[in-house]
């Protein structure tokens, strides 16, 4: 007996590996009522005739490659009776490259991107930079809740591809953070070093003024401790040489209270440095490496069948 019949069925997918995965649909005929003494099932064609057929019946895949048809006989057996059972299997296999180009390739353009930051100085726009990216990741990861479906009975591997992205994305970030961090606080502490020895020429100025104050306090002492001066700077005799020669010592003095706390301020500020070039070293290193052997990881497992 021979006779078509159209069927519409459903299968459950397996999306572990999406978009490079291979779906494989079963088709199962056979009767629960009569043994196969009352109706014997026999295969109308074999796997490769039936391959044959589907696919000059095939007008349009969409984003789905037909790759074959299995048909075979396999025979139940309940309650002493034996029952024919004919199982098809469709294997289709899904076109990748659309979600390459629009979602796997930029995530990893976007990978590259934040590897070049590096060479980035250390500033606040370095910051802005990795969260603008990591902004552009999350976009991706909503387009991404939108292709997979809603039901997996394990992980794809496209979702942990997002997601560990993602995490060396805000690792890098946060190692950003912290040298910004490390280089402000050296700065700081600079500053303060430079401004100690300026506090302790406006004390010494701050005392000078109060004598000063007190110099010219009383109306009537001024005038008599300013005629005395003269006389005194009259008698001495003082030249424009001398008063030059102490207007030396004097910076002479400010320079050695200056200078040490200079140099210190210099020495510190470029251990700070020294301490964010080997943390931005060492970290991009070992970014590079293990991003190499997750990349390397991931396109085994989406190769491997």
């Amino acid at each position: 007996m021979e006779d078509d019949h159209k069927i519409v069925s459903t299968c459950t997918m397996n999306v572990h590996k999406f978009p490079f995965d291979t779906q494989t649909c079963h088709i199962t005929v056979s009767s629960i009522n009569h043994s196969d003494k009352e109706i014997k099932l026999v295969p109308a064609s074999n796997s490769s005739k039936a391959t044959q057929v589907a696919r000059e019946s095939i007008l349009t895949q969409g984003e789905w490659e037909f790759l074959n048809i299995s048909v075979s006989k396999e025979i139940d057996i309940y309650e002493g009776q034996t029952f024919d059972r004919i199982m098809y299997t469709i294997s289709v296999r899904r076109m990748p490259l659309m979600h390459f180009i629009n979602f796997q390739l930029p995530i990893l353009f976007f990978l590259i991107v934040d590897l070049a930051s590096f060479f980035i100085p250390d500033r606040g726009e370095k910051l802005c930079f990795k969260v603008t990216v990591l902004l552009g990741i999350s976009v991706l990861m909503l387009i991404l809740n939108d292709i997979l479906p809603s039901k997996s009975h394990r992980c794809p591997l496209i979702a942990t591809y997002v997601i560990v992205i993602f995490s060396f994305m805000l690792l890098s970030l946060l190692e950003t953070i912290l040298v910004i961090y490390l280089i402000n606080m050296s700065s700081e502490q600079d500053t303060k070093r430079v401004q100690r020895p300026e506090d302790l020429s406006s004390e010494t100025d701050k005392c000078k003024g109060d004598s000063s104050d007190h110099i010219s306090y009383s109306g009537v002492e001024a005038p008599l401790e300013s005629l005395m001066l003269k006389e005194i700077y009259s008698k001495e005799k003082m030249n424009d040489m001398h008063l030059l020669q102490l207007i030396l010592e004097e910076l002479q003095t400010i320079k050695q209270t200056l200078v040490p706390h200079t140099l210190n301020a210099q020495t510190g500020q470029k251990y700070w440095l020294r301490m964010v070039k080997c943390i931005n070293r060492l970290f991009f290193v070992v970014y590079l490496i293990s991003i190499s052997l997750f990349l390397g990881f991931m396109f085994r497992e989406w190769k491997v069948e």
